[in-house]
């Protein structure tokens, strides 16, 4: 006799907005115990957002205590990222919404993300504290490259931001736009973009312009997730931080305020925040339930 093991519930929340319609879907599986990766990457895949999160039981030694600690994997409808900021906003409030705001920790496969879900007003909210960071050069060629493939000049470039690749848990190449109408329009070759992302390991591109001195318009092609942009990108945001914070474009300690999704009709509010002494980024934002 065969055994059909039963379809987890497959749970549906938006990150980076209180507002169904806005931020990021993200698939949200909080018992994702016996499934195959293959099983994973159909559910994300069938979803169709830029990625969802499946939980499981967490690795000895993670701490967090009972039902407060897990193991979670993140799927584009294409393949595994390491990291993915949205769908952990999400898994933390659907968490927070059955057990309670407080303390949560994940294994990623980034590294270990603790978080923490406060309730103000009866608006959940989620802060994910990143892995440690770092900010890489890119080869002259390959960024020559990425402006052809987005059809972007050195002129469209913001002399201010140098482009650099930038790692909070999955590495994101960081170009700033000089103008607002310059990062209002994005078309660009998808094949091509793809292609140079895989061969440098990038999970984004994180285009930026910059509004204020800690105000921030973002977007992000995500072609290598099998998608033509992430409409709020919690893992590049984080990354950004630690990228501005190296140049200097940021003061060491305080606050950001990152808007996304706006060009595709989903706007979304990230919040970065730094602190003097600790090279962690930290992202926060609200989530809600889809349907």
């Amino acid at each position: 006799m065969t055994t059909i093991t039963p379809r987890p519930e497959v749970l549906r929340y938006t990150a980076f907005s209180s507002d169904p319609d806005g931020g990021n879907p993200a698939g949200v599986v909080l018992d994702a115990t016996g499934l195959e990766d293959d099983e994973m990457l159909a559910i994300a895949a069938d979803l169709g957002y830029s990625e969802s999160a499946f939980l499981t039981a967490p690795p000895q030694g993670l701490g967090g205590g009972a039902g407060r600690a897990y193991t979670i994997r993140y799927f584009s409808p294409k393949a595994e990222v390491p990291f993915c900021g949205h769908a952990t906003v999400a898994s933390a409030v659907a968490l927070a919404e059955r057990t309670g705001p407080g303390q949560l920790v994940f294994a990623t496969r980034a590294g270990t993300v603790p978080v923490e879900v406060t309730e103000e007003g009866g608006t959940l909210r989620a802060t994910l504290t990143s892995v440690e960071p770092y900010v890489a050069d890119i080869a002259e060629a390959d960024l020559a490259e990425a402006l052809a493939a987005l059809d972007w000049r050195d002129a469209d470039l913001d002399p201010a931001f140098p482009p650099r690749i930038a790692f909070a848990g999955a590495r994101h190449l960081v170009l700033a736009a000089a103008t607002r109408a310059r990062l209002a329009e994005l078309a660009y070759d998808f094949t091509r973009l793809e292609a140079l992302m895989r061969r440098l390991d990038l999970t984004t591109v994180q285009l930026v312009w910059r509004e204020s001195a800690a105000v921030f318009h973002v977007r992000d092609p995500f072609p290598v997730g099998g998608v033509v942009e992430d409409s709020v990108t919690g893992a590049a945001a984080a990354a950004f931080g630690a990228y501005a914070r190296e140049f200097g474009l940021v003061p060491e300690d305080g606050v950001l305020t990152l808007y996304q999704g706006e060009d595709l009709g989903r706007p979304g509010e990230i919040e970065v925040t730094l602190r003097a002494g600790d090279p962690r980024v930290r992202v926060s934002g609200t989530a809600t339930r889809i349907g």
